[in-house]
């Protein structure tokens, strides 16, 4: 049991709902962008088990990030199989891993078929003292939701069949992450692009309410993968948010360490809205755009030497719930 639950934790990629109480949810996040930027694709498959086991069921979801409408595909539970010893999903007749997807979506929402192989897979670095994205965080058993990275930034090769419609997306770019645990959090926001200027660099950031002991406090975890360098800004880190403000137009996010100061801005854009999990249900609750754009700025905090300055197309972006409780208001 111990052995088992050591082995989940650091391989964060892997399915980690063998023996779990309700409620309980697991997702995997594929950003699928062909070499064009004309056709932009999530593909979330997952499982949730809630309070009442009549809500159970497998999914698949598809947002089409170009035209910003979303699909959900609900599968039994038993069509969910996950290996105990590798990253190795199947819903229904449907594949993921962290270098392959293999999709057999046809139904009245959609048809989706093909299968679409990755080169140069790239996972948030996982170390015994901190096992991937969540850091020392990722060995406590008792938070509500917790967060991986199964790859920054990796190259596609395949077709895929879109509504009739054959899209290659060879040379394209993709991005995994995933979510799992009891339910999203009550406010969040997520930003991400693994499209600027110089190949290679991928950005992904969250701040989130996250329940402690009964109480609250907005934790983040902030990602910036760049010349094979990963800069982290996170709670479990001691960095700091500087600032922080939501608008219709744009979220402005400025955070400190020790070392840098990372500022950032994301557009809104126009996007689909996702089912997301909460205790009971997967709810039909969160707008998310592939639209959007994000800015970044890395500096050394004392020579105020620009590191890194670019403009990340391609990105996605929620904001969900109340975000004074994330500005701390």
């Amino acid at each position: 049991m111990i052995r088992r639950y050591i082995e989940s934790v650091l391989h964060p990629e892997r399915y980690h709902g063998r023996g779990k109480q309700r409620p309980f949810f697991e997702g995997w996040y594929y950003k699928l962008v062909d070499p064009t930027a004309k056709h932009r694709y999530a593909v979330i498959p997952g499982i949730f088990r809630g309070q009442d086991p009549h809500h159970d069921h497998a999914f698949v979801q598809v947002l089409d990030g170009t035209l910003g409408t979303a699909s959900y595909h609900q599968y039994p539970v038993e069509a969910f199989q996950a290996q105990d010893d590798s990253f190795e999903v199947c819903v229904g007749p449907n594949r993921f891993c962290a270098d392959t997807i293999s999709l057999d979506i046809a139904d009245g929402e959609r048809t989706l078929q093909g299968t679409l192989h990755f080169e140069g897979v790239t996972p948030w670095p996982v170390r015994l003292t901190s096992p991937g994205v969540m850091g020392w965080y990722g060995w406590l058993p008792f938070m509500e939701c917790y967060h991986g990275v199964v790859s920054f930034d990796h190259t596609l090769e395949g077709i895929l069949t879109v509504d009739g419609l054959t899209v290659d997306f060879t040379h394209g770019r993709g991005y995994i992450e995933k979510d799992w645990g009891q339910a999203f959090p009550e406010a969040y926001i997520w930003m991400q692009s693994n499209h600027f200027e110089e190949t290679g660099t991928s950005f992904t950031g969250s701040i989130a309410v996250i329940p402690w002991r009964g109480y609250t406090f907005p934790g983040f975890i902030v990602g910036l993968w760049h010349q094979k360098h990963l800069y982290r800004f996170a709670t479990y880190t001691g960095a700091k948010v500087e600032h922080l403000s939501v608008s219709s137009e744009a979220v402005n996010w400025t955070l400190v360490d020790s070392h840098y100061r990372l500022e950032l801005q994301a557009d809104h854009a126009e996007g689909g809205l996702l089912k997301a999990p909460i205790r009971t249900e997967m709810h039909r609750r969160v707008h998310e755009t592939m639209q959007s754009s994000v800015a970044v700025r890395l500096s050394d905090r004392h020579s105020r030497r620009v590191i890194y300055e670019g403009n990340g197309l391609n990105a996605g972006l929620e904001v969900y719930g109340d975000t004074q409780k994330l500005i701390g208001k």
